[in-house]
């Protein structure tokens, strides 16, 4: 039991997450206690499954905060893996705006009443 609760503390349990579009992959692994997002990721296989990720080009992250690949996780984190952006947010604002405008119907509220 002692082996046991030995080895257990040398390890902790992170999450790698990918979203697409229209899918978000999570996967669970337990990697060594003082180990870094990179080993995380290597060891969740995630860039094998998705060989597009480049990981001198893809930010990555935990829990929404952009860190370095050298950064050391702690027990329970979640290591998130970021698309780049198709479309730049204010551009895809401003778009939308200027569709919603032209799609709005005018309407002509003149109202003729004969007594």
């Amino acid at each position: 039991m002692l082996k046991k609760m030995m080895l257990e503390n040398e390890y902790i349990t992170v999450e790698v997450a990918y979203a697409l579009p229209y899918k978000q992959l999570i996967i669970n692994i337990n990697i060594e206690k003082n180990s870094n997002i990179k080993t995380a990721i290597d060891a969740s296989n995630v860039l094998i499954m998705y060989p597009e990720i480049d990981l001198n080009i893809n930010k990555v992250g935990v829990f929404g905060k952009i860190c370095d690949l050298n950064t050391l996780l702690h027990h329970r984190d979640r290591v998130e893996i970021y698309r780049s952006l198709m479309v730049d947010p204010k551009v895809a604002r401003v778009k939308r705006a200027e569709t919603s405008q032209a799609n709005n119907i005018q309407l002509d509220f003149n109202v003729y009443i004969k007594y």
